[in-house]
């Protein structure tokens, strides 16, 4: 089914005079307020904040991706609007999202694809494409994305901005939309896409000041932490002030050349900085890692989503099949065996927890956690922004929501046609690997042949060249 693929975030059925109407009296009462009492209502006075559409707003459609959601409205805001609003903030613009919410791209039956500003051949990513794209255009300086795979990550990743998947239980969902798929074991979770780092650190600041716990229980009562004298509160600095690790291969899907450029210039840097060890970290078992969260995602076997479908007759799209119907590790569990994986996944929480843990020089006194890797640095997706539909390897990202570690990405360099070549004996290592390898050497084509092209990215298109390389730092601690 060949979509529309004009759109870079905002299609102008999502935006109503509703919506406008309500930004622009929002955007009078903020400046009515200052002319009276001569300072902000808040740290975000002013400051206008995109959404992604499955976070509920007032009176306004909220789909979640589904054609038989298109008329569902929301009694109410989410909890999490309700917070940025009363710091000041004007919400002017609602942003695109896939069918389901499941994909690592932005494509959807009610507003055809989300491409990249940068190459309209090329995806914006997902879920939240709709924010990444939007912020590359700088449509927006902040938004509000959510992430269960990589979905926060992805589309800062594909579109040159920062992205923050918080530890789940950090930020509130009351309020967010999506289909219960049979249980709530691989917790989402909210957080911010901006155009700078500081714009992160403001949107976490903000609402973690409200303390959000005392209104949902479910959240850590922790406050944001971004400097050193807050950290040295939690645990001791000794010998070096950072131990950074850095996975340059999860072992299954090898990154593209441009993506392994980037690690060596990060590590070319942080060698020459007082205080930092830089180390390597070897991946512990990703492959299993994927087999038990590919299985959580849809303990139901994906009938609820298969319902929804069918209620409207509503087709499927491409990255809807490939993450359920054709997902070898989806199936309708049992209540035993749902407990058995949630077993595994607790397993292998420890187990990582260990091999961190054991990164720790044994010193006398000293507790093991202590001296251990503050930080992973690693690719945030095996390559830059893959053509539409192409988007078929979570593993970069899911790992991390396997193991609830906070992730931020952040912009590096860009492709160069030149630099980034795969050597000329590379074998790829299995099938995923060769989708991935093929995807940058051989003009991997969907819907339309670009297999003329020997290097797809060095190519031009209706805007430009794909460019962008990210990567992703992984914590351990609730952020």
């Amino acid at each position: 089914m060949d979509q529309p693929r004009g759109h870079v975030g905002v299609p102008s059925s999502s935006w109503s005079s509703a919506e406008a109407a309500k930004a622009l009296s929002r955007a009078t009462e903020l400046d009515g307020h200052m002319r009276v009492f001569n300072k902000p209502v808040g740290p975000l006075h002013g400051l206008p904040i995109s959404v992604k559409e499955h976070i509920g707003m007032k009176g306004l459609p909220c789909n979640a991706g589904y054609v038989a959601w298109a008329n569902h409205i929301p009694a109410d805001d989410a909890l999490i609007l309700k917070i940025l609003w009363e710091a000041g903030c004007v919400f002017f613009v609602r942003t695109t999202e896939p069918q389901t919410l499941m994909h690592l791209e932005t494509s959807s039956n009610l507003y055809g694809c989300t491409v990249n500003p940068y190459n309209t051949d090329l995806t914006s990513g997902g879920s939240s494409g709709g924010e990444g794209a939007l912020l590359a255009l700088r449509g927006s300086c902040l938004g509000i994305g959510s992430d269960i795979g990589g979905s926060i990550r992805s589309p800062a990743a594909h579109n040159e901005i920062y992205g923050l998947r918080p530890t789940s239980h950090r930020l509130p969902k009351i309020g967010s939309f999506s289909a219960a798929n049979g249980g709530d074991y691989i917790a989402g979770t909210l957080g911010p896409l901006s155009t700078s780092l500081e714009g992160i650190d403001i949107f976490m600041k903000v609402v973690l000041a409200s303390k959000p716990w005392t209104i949902d229980p479910s959240l850590v009562p922790i406050a944001w932490r971004n400097d050193r004298r807050q950290a040295q509160e939690y645990e001791e600095y000794d010998a070096f002030d950072l131990k950074i690790a850095v996975m340059w291969t999860d072992d299954i899907v090898t990154p593209h050349p441009s993506v392994r450029r980037a690690l060596e210039m990060m590590v070319k840097e942080l060698k020459t900085m007082q205080d930092i060890e830089v180390v390597d970290w070897t991946p512990y078992e990703h492959k299993r890692a994927w087999e038990i969260i590919a299985g959580l995602y849809y303990v139901d076997g994906g009938k609820n989503t298969t319902d929804l479908l069918a209620a409207t007759h509503e087709p499927w799209r491409p990255l809807s099949e490939f993450i359920i119907t054709d997902n070898p590790h989806v199936k309708d569990l049992t209540r035993g065996d749902i407990q058995e994986l949630i077993e595994s996944m607790e397993n292998y929480r420890l187990e990582y927890a260990k091999k961190w843990n054991e990164t720790a020089p044994a010193l006398a006194g000293k507790a093991q956690s202590q001296n251990a890797v503050d930080v992973i640095l690693c690719p945030a997706t095996p390559g830059p922004a893959p053509w539409l539909n192409g988007s078929k390897y979570w593993g970069y990202t899911s790992q991390w929501n396997l193991l609830d570690y906070p992730a931020l990405v952040f912009p590096v360099t860009k492709f160069d046609s030149v630099l980034d070549q795969w050597p000329g004996n590379y074998k790829p290592r299995n099938d995923q690997d060769r989708y991935n390898f093929n995807l940058c050497t051989s003009g991997f084509h969907w819907q339309r042949d670009f297999s003329r092209s020997t290097n797809p990215w060095a190519r031009s298109s209706r805007r430009g060249v794909r460019r962008h390389t990210h990567l992703i730092a992984i914590g351990r601690k609730k952020v």
